[in-house]
């Protein structure tokens, strides 16, 4: 029984750590924007103690550039589904403070899963963009992940609604996906959208 008491504790030990997102010094650095953390923008968004979270643990794969060696909590975005005024949404957040929100392989699948989910279910998809782009060190797989995303964007409209928040800044594949979607809301002052170049 010690052993299975040492796996619930080990992982909630992880959960806890990855709550943290990018670290004390990196959230700190957030708030001193004005700006409120990716989790704290969905537990506003929602309904109290509706969302729950699809694939806290998962792990980007990238060996490259010393990547093996970093650590990004939940890969750098949380996603998930609740209920807003009492009607399911699915959405997903980008974590500025870690890895700058930046997309990579394992962040667009997460993404991706959300947005089938909500397409299945026939209900709305909000996306809070807060993102530095690509993650270059992922290189092409970072950006087969933004085609995923933009298939899926192409394939929902007119199908079910897709709403943006940009909430940040937000540069390359990162504001391509909001353009496609049927609203893009974003935050006086904070954010910005770049259209970027080769």
């Amino acid at each position: 029984m010690s052993d299975a008491s040492d796996k619930i504790n080990e992982l909630k030990a992880l959960k806890a750590k990855i709550r943290e997102m990018g670290g004390e010094k990196a959230v700190a650095k957030h708030k001193e924007q004005g700006k409120l953390t990716a989790r704290e923008r969905l537990d506003r968004f929602f309904d109290p103690d509706t969302f729950r979270e699809i694939d806290i643990f998962v792990r980007h794969r990238c060996v490259n550039f010393g990547m093996d060696k970093v650590d990004i909590p939940s890969d750098g975005v949380i996603t998930g589904h609740g209920l807003v005024n009492g009607r399911p949404v699915f959405a997903f957040a980008q974590d500025f403070t870690s890895r700058a929100g930046s997309l990579g392989e394992m962040h667009a699948r997460k993404i991706c899963k959300v947005m089938d989910l909500a397409l299945k279910a026939g209900v709305p998809i909000v996306g809070f963009n807060d993102s530095g782009g690509a993650r270059i060190q992922e290189g092409v797989d970072a950006l087969f992940g933004y085609g995923e995303i933009f298939y899926r964007n192409s394939t929902a409209s007119g199908v079910i609604p897709q709403l943006s928040a940009i909430m940040g800044p937000t540069a390359g594949g990162a504001v391509y996906s909001p353009a496609m979607t049927d609203w893009v809301f974003m935050v006086k002052k904070t954010s910005h959208m770049f259209i970027t170049g080769p």
